[in-house]
C-alpha cells in the first residue's frame, strides 16, 4: 500500500494521550509501592519538575534571538564566535596571565590584585585584544582608578577598551557587612566616560548564591542590586540607557545543567523587563562562574565534572563570559595543570562539541522554557518583595534572613544525602592521596556567609584524619555475598563519608566467623549487615555474641529487627547526624 498522508505510518498505530501513559506509568509503579508524586521533584523555589513535558506544558513564547525580551540571546547571531573565556587570577603573576592568553583565554578576571600590581601583572598583555575586569572588594575605587590609568597610558584607541573596572559597593555591603560606597562608585564613573566601550559595575550574584541562596533568590537580590544602582547613577546624572550600558551581573553556573540554563535565560528576561520599564531596553551582560559553593576539597577531580556541567549549561543558557574555576580552586592556589584543565574544558565545549554552532539550543524545549518561565516569575515575585522592603541596601537584612532558611533546607539535604556529593557524601576515597596547594588569599567576611556544600562532611574527614588511630565500624556481614552486598556497600559508603574505616567479615556461615573477624579488626561499634530474611533468622544471635565480644554498640543496616540495636542506618537516614554521633561515641575531636 502507498503511503497517503504525511504521517501515514505513525497512523497505523493509535494515538496515545497523557492519561493513557500516566496509566501505564502509575501501573508499574504500584508494584513498587510508589505513586507518580515520586517522580515530581520541587527545586529550593518551590517549582515542581515534572517526569514529562509535552506541548500542554506551555509558556509564553520566548522571542527571537537579540530582541527583548533577550529569552534566547543577547544576539541575533548568537553565540557565533564563542562566549569570552575569562580565566580569574587572584596572585599577581605575569608569567600565568600570558600562559592562559597564549593557551585559549580570551578575557582576564583580576581579583584582589593590589593596584600597584596592576601595570607589572599586565605589561605583556595587548590591551586592544584582551578586555580585563578588576575585582578588589572594598577597595575598588583605588584598583578602578588605577587600571583606568593603565588603559589611559598604553597604547591603545579609548574606543577600543574592553573590560570593566569592577565597582560592587553593594557586593561588598553583602560580602563584609560594610556600607555601600557609592560616592567611590561616583568617582569611577567620571574618570571612565572617557572610554565608551568600557563598564564600571558589576551586579554580583554569587554572595547570595555562597551564602545558600535558591536561583531565584540569586536571581532575585541581583536584579534588585542592578535597579539600585540605576537609581544612583541616574541621580548623579547619567541618562537611563548610559547607565544601563555601564552595567555587568555575575553569576553563579552550578552542575544542574538544565537549571543554569534556564537561570541564565530566565535572567535576561528579567533584567529586558526592567530595562523597559526604565525606557532603556538592552540585553543583560552575563559573566558566567562556575559555582564555588559546589567544588570539594575531597576528591577535587570530581570537580572537572561539575564545571564541565556548569560550563556547558552556562554556554547553553547564553551567557556572554564564563569563568570555569580550576579543580583545586577550594584547596588553595591552581597549579599549572588544574589551570590548563580549565582553559581546555571551555576550549573542547566550544572547539569540539560546537556548543556555539547553535542559536539558543535549548530553545523549543518543553521543560526548558516551562523552567525559564517558572523561575523568572520566582525570581521576580522576590524581587517585588525586597522592593517593597524598600530595595537595597535596606532589605539586606530580609535577603540575609531568606537566604539563610533556604540554607537550612538545603543543609538538612546535605546531611541525609539527598542532596548527594559524589566523592565526599557518596562514594568517597578513604585512600584518596591529599592534593595540597599554596594557600589563596583570605577571602573578606562579616557580611552573608561563604559555604561549601561539601564543608560538613569534609571537616569530618579531617577530625578522622588528624584522629590518633583512624575510627573503625566494623561490618558484621551475614551470610553469603549476594545476601548482604547491597546493605554492606551502602553501610560502607555512609561511615567513610566521615573518614571512619569499614573492616568488613566477609562471607560468612557461623556467628563464631563473624565474632572472630570482629576481634580481629579492633572495632569498638558495629553494623549488621544481609538481607532481611537473614535478620528473621541470625540478627539478635549475632548481635548479642558482638557484645559479649566486646562490642559497646551494634547498628543495623535497615530499618527494622528483633535484635536489641543502638541505631539504624539507612537510605534517606540523618547521615551526617549518625557519624557526628559515632565520632563522639568514639571519643574523636571534631
Amino acid at each position: 500500500m502507498e503511503p497517503t498522508g504525511e504521517l501515514a505510518l505513525a497512523a497505523e498505530f493509535p494515538a496515545p494521550d497523557r492519561a493513557q501513559w500516566l496509566e501505564l506509568v502509575q501501573g508499574v509503579l504500584r508494584k513498587s509501592g510508589a505513586d507518580f508524586e515520586s517522580l515530581v521533584t520541587t527545586t529550593y523555589d518551590g517549582i515542581r519538575v515534572q517526569p514529562l513535558y509535552t506541548a500542554a506544558d506551555t509558556a509564553p513564547p520566548s522571542g527571537f534571538p537579540g530582541l527583548p525580551p533577550f529569552t534566547r540571546g543577547s544576539r541575533p547571531q548568537g553565540a557565533v564566535d564563542g562566549w569570552d573565556v575569562r580565566q580569574q587570577h587572584v596572585v599577581a603573576d605575569r608569567g600565568t596571565v600570558m600562559a592562559d592568553l597564549e593557551n585559549g583565554v580570551t578575557s582576564l578576571w583580576l581579583k584582589n590584585i593590589p593596584a600597584d600590581r596592576l601595570d607589572d601583572v599586565l605589561a605583556d598583555v595587548y590591551l586592544d585584544l584582551a578586555p580585563v575586569v578588576v575585582d578588589a572588594g572594598a577597595d575598588f575605587r583605588a584598583v578602578g582608578l588605577e587600571m583606568l590609568r593603565v588603559w589611559d597610558q598604553r597604547p591603545v584607541l579609548a574606543s577600543e577598551v574592553r573590560g570593566n573596572v569592577g565597582a560592587d559597593p553593594f557586593g561588598v555591603r553583602a560580602r563584609t557587612g560594610a556600607d555601600a560606597d557609592l560616592a567611590a562608585l561616583r568617582d569611577l564613573v567620571a574618570k571612565a566616560r572617557e572610554f565608551p566601550g568600557l563598564r564600571v559595575v558589576v551586579v554580583d550574584g554569587l554572595p547570595f548564591h555562597e551564602a545558600g541562596g535558591s536561583d531565584a533568590q540569586e536571581l532575585g537580590a541581583s536584579l534588585a542590586a542592578g535597579v539600585a544602582y540605576l537609581r544612583a547613577l541616574t541621580e548623579q546624572g547619567l541618562s537611563a540607557q548610559e547607565a544601563v550600558r555601564l552595567l555587568e551581573f555575575r553569576y553563579a553556573a552550578t552542575a544542574d545543567q538544565f537549571l543554569t540554563i534556564a537561570k541564565f535565560r530566565a535572567a535576561r528576561r528579567l533584567w529586558a523587563r526592567v530595562t523597559e520599564v526604565a525606557h532603556a531596553p538592552s540585553p543583560q551582560a552575563q559573566h558566567a562562574v562556575t559555582s564555588p559553593a559546589m567544588m570539594t576539597r575531597r576528591d577535587p577531580w570530581v570537580n572537572m565534572l561539575r564545571t564541565t556541567l556548569a560550563c556547558f549549561g552556562a554556554g547553553l543558557g547564553g551567557a556572554d563570559a564564563v569563568t570555569v574555576l580550576p579543580f583545586d580552586h577550594a584547596i588553595g592556589l591552581p597549579d599549572d595543570f588544574s589551570r590548563r584543565i580549565a582553559r581546555n574544558t571551555q576550549a573542547l565545549l566550544l572547539e569540539e562539541s560546537k556548543l556555539a554552532g547553535v542559536i539558543d539550543p535549548a530553545g523549543g524545549s518543553w521543560y526548558v522554557e516551562r523552567l525559564t518561565d517558572d523561575l523568572a516569575h520566582a525570581a521576580w515575585a522576590w524581587f517585588r518583595e525586597i522592593e517593597a522592603a524598600g530595595g537595597l541596601p535596606r532589605a539586606f537584612d530580609l535577603v540575609a534572613d531568606r537566604i539563610a532558611a533556604t540554607w537550612e533546607k538545603r543543609r538538612a539535604n546535605l546531611a541525609d544525602r539527598t542532596d548527594a556529593i559524589t566523592g565526599v557524601s557518596e562514594f568517597p576515597n578513604l585512600n584518596e592521596p591529599a592534593v595540597v596547594r599554596e594557600p589563596a588569599p583570605e577571602e573578606p567576611s562579616g557580611g552573608l556567609p561563604r559555604i561549601r556544600h561539601a564543608q560538613a562532611f569534609e571537616a569530618l574527614r579531617d577530625a578522622a584524619d588528624a584522629a590518633p588511630e583512624r575510627p573503625k565500624v566494623f561490618l558484621a556481614t551475614l551470610g553469603p555475598v549476594a545476601a548482604h552486598t547491597a546493605r554492606a556497600t551502602f553501610a560502607a559508603n555512609l561511615f567513610q563519608a566521615g573518614g571512619i574505616e569499614t573492616p568488613h567479615a566477609g562471607a560468612t556461615t557461623t556467628v563464631d566467623e563473624v565474632v572472630q573477624r570482629f576481634r580481629e579488626s579492633g572495632a569498638r561499634i558495629a553494623c549488621l549487615c544481609g538481607s532481611e530474611s537473614g535478620y528473621a533468622e541470625s540478627a539478635t544471635p549475632v548481635e548479642q555474641a558482638l557484645r559479649a565480644a566486646g562490642a559497646e554498640r551494634v547498628l543495623l543496616a535497615g530499618k527494622e529487627s528483633e535484635a536489641r540495636i543502638d541505631g539504624h542506618v539507612f537510605l534517606g537516614c540523618a547521615a551526617l547526624t549518625i557519624l557526628e554521633d559515632t565520632f563522639d561515641f568514639l571519643g574523636v575531636q571534631r
